[in-house]
């Protein structure tokens, strides 16, 4: 969990890449600055005024007649009036800029990620990328929209203040200004110290979310096995290593603002003394002083407004930090430069020489396998757990690229193909049905976005899933719940099955899709898939070998590659591996159905 400023981007590195997020915007900034400008004139108007009716009052206390007040007090309403407008524009249409770069950077992100492949996700946990997408974001609003108003504001009132102030007394503005580098340097010591609380900060609350998520979905298993004060500690532990966190976070902090606030006053004595001495010397007038003392206590809050913005700064900058690592996560699997769209697909298959592993220097999961599925056939594939069926499978669709060899379609490469037109080709149920919070309907709807209510039912129908949800009290539009979890596996595989109908693709892969259900539950879906598969190109990876009995071909994969292949009669005759993998199967059902008549028995 170390976040070391040398495995950080810097500030301006990172600033640079935010900054074209204003451009569409630069209307709005544009006029949000000149609103900046216009609250500063007031602040730097009255000091003047304050001047003039000193040194008047000092010289002669009647010459301050009414006129001269009128007009000093109606330009000075009038410069407030300017600021309050100013000031509304910048509150309302300033932080409206910011929500709307939030949201650009939003679809940014979300765009990206729906890109990446799979082993992007299966090394980084949902909540991590969760608070990148909701918190982070939210404060990189209030940086895009506060940043250049701070800095701006800031740099006028100094260079203005001194360019009034010499004009009085250059000797005490000197002296003035050159004690304030003291008070940057506190800012920018603090500041590498603050960017690192909030990065460690931001990266546990990530790890939080991704805890309670993972125990939230999981609270099923988690209750059935009355783990629930384990999950309470599990979350605890982070949850007290967030505060230990904070406590840093906030000493840092505290250490920043008295280091700030003892270094204002300071430069208050200082200029009160030093003040003082010019004015006893003839050499600053008493609206001078005056007028510097209110100068004085405008630049102190100049630089105090800054040092209050450091935190939000520092929350933009580390929000923006965690932005562009997502940004930057390479896009494995993508288009080629001259990708063609997969038209007229016959659905024919062909596996030369392929290699592959997960890891660049990990094990060889498939190595040089060499297979052709003629268009139209079903192909089984079996074999021990970690053979490499599931791999071959998610190859097809490019999930994940061959390390070495070939996977063409119709004696086309994949890899040549765009990756809409071949997954948009190809349709998947597997034993994991995922279901999205939702009504039955647009689960369904999912597998052809726009389809009427004909076709979704006509999907269904032919999924044998009809039946079941006319039954349900509101039919397709009965609410699932998150991942489904108002139906049954049967019921949910089923509509996962009518998916894929009503998206009616000429390739079909089967990953398992009946392992996880019951008996009385596999007889129905089993039928559907049986359905589903006619006429199209079929890749099955099959658990229970009684269902593939009837397939064209079954291929044996082991970890030494392709074993055998032919008919379930062919392989059962060969007496192979196939042959024995078959024989304990059935013996393990027989002695299942044994033990499960013993039960009923008793």
């Amino acid at each position: 969990m170390s976040t070391t400023r040398k495995n950080s981007r810097s500030t301006g590195a990172l600033i640079r890449r935010f900054i074209p997020y204003y451009k569409p915007y630069l209307n709005i900034l544009a006029m949000d600055l000149l609103c900046a400008v216009l609250t500063t004139v007031c602040a730097l108007a009255f000091p003047l005024i304050v001047q003039r009716i000193t040194d008047l009052a000092v010289q002669d206390f009647r010459s301050i007649t009414l006129d001269i007040v009128l007009k000093l007090g109606l330009t000075y309403i009038g410069l407030l009036l300017l600021e309050a407008g100013s000031r509304y524009y910048m509150q309302s249409q300033g932080h409206i800029m910011g929500a709307k770069m939030e949201r650009d950077m939003r679809s940014d992100l979300f765009a990206h990620l729906a890109q990446l492949s799979f082993s992007y996700y299966s090394e980084t946990k949902i909540g991590q990328i969760m608070s990148r997408i909701t918190s982070d974001l939210f404060d990189v609003t209030e940086f895009a929209h506060h940043c250049p108003e701070e800095f701006l504001i800031a740099g006028i009132n100094l260079v203005v203040s001194f360019v009034i102030l010499a004009q009085m007394n250059l000797a005490l503005t000197l002296i003035i200004f050159m004690s304030l580098p003291v008070m940057l340097l506190s800012i920018v010591l603090f500041n590498h110290k603050l960017r690192d609380t909030f990065k460690a900060c931001r990266f546990q609350l990530g790890e939080i979310n991704a805890q309670a998520e993972d125990s939230l979905l999981g609270m099923r298993v988690v209750q059935s096995f009355a783990n629930e004060e384990l999950e309470s500690r599990k979350f605890e532990a982070g949850n007290q290593t967030f505060l230990k966190l904070k406590k840093r976070q906030y000493k840092v902090m505290a250490g920043f603002h008295s280091t700030t606030r003892l270094l204002n006053g300071l430069m208050n004595l200082l200029v009160i003394v030093a003040g003082a001495f010019f004015l006893s010397r003839g050499q600053l007038s008493p609206g001078q002083f005056a007028s510097y003392l209110l100068y004085i206590n405008l630049l102190l809050n100049t630089v105090t407004r800054l040092v209050d913005f450091i935190e939000q700064f520092q929350r933009g900058v580390t929000g923006i930090e965690r932005f562009f690592e997502v940004m930057d996560a390479p896009l494995e699997i993508k288009n080629s430069k001259d990708a063609k769209d997969l038209k007229d697909v016959r659905g024919e298959i062909i596996l030369e020489d392929v290699t592959f592993r997960y890891e660049e220097d990990g094990a060889k999961v498939l190595e040089h396998v060499n297979m052709k599925v003629p268009s139209g056939q079903n192909v089984a594939l079996v074999g021990p757990s970690g053979s490499g069926k599931t791999t071959l499978c998610n190859l097809i669709p490019r999930f994940y690229d061959a390390t070495e060899g070939r996977v063409l379609i119709d004696g086309q490469d994949v890899k040549t193909l765009t990756l809409k037109s071949l997954r948009g080709n190809i349709g998947m149920v597997q034993q994991d049905v995922y279901l999205f919070s939702g009504t039955i309907f647009d689960n369904i709807v999912y597998g052809k976005p726009g389809a009427g209510i004909e076709e979704v039912v006509a999907a269904a129908r032919h999924a044998g899933a009809h039946e079941f949800i006319m039954a349900l009290p509101e039919g397709y539009d009965t609410y699932v719940g998150e991942r489904g979890v108002k139906l049954s596996g049967g019921q949910k595989q089923r509509l996962s099955i009518a998916r894929v109908f009503l998206k009616d693709p000429p390739i079909l892969l089967l990953d398992e899709a009946t392992s996880a259900l019951d008996n009385e539950s596999e007889m129905l879906v089993q039928s559907s898939l049986e359905a589903l598969a006619r006429g199209r190109t079929t890749l099955t990876i099959a658990h229970r070998l009684t269902t593939i009995r009837n397939a064209d071909v079954i291929w044996v994969l082991t970890d030494k590659g392709l074993e055998e292949s032919g008919s379930h009669e062919e392989l059962i005759a060969r007496k192979g591996l196939y042959y024995q993998l078959y024989r304990l199967y059935t013996q393990q059902e027989e002695d299942s159905g044994e033990r499960r008549g013993a039960l009923h028995m008793a």
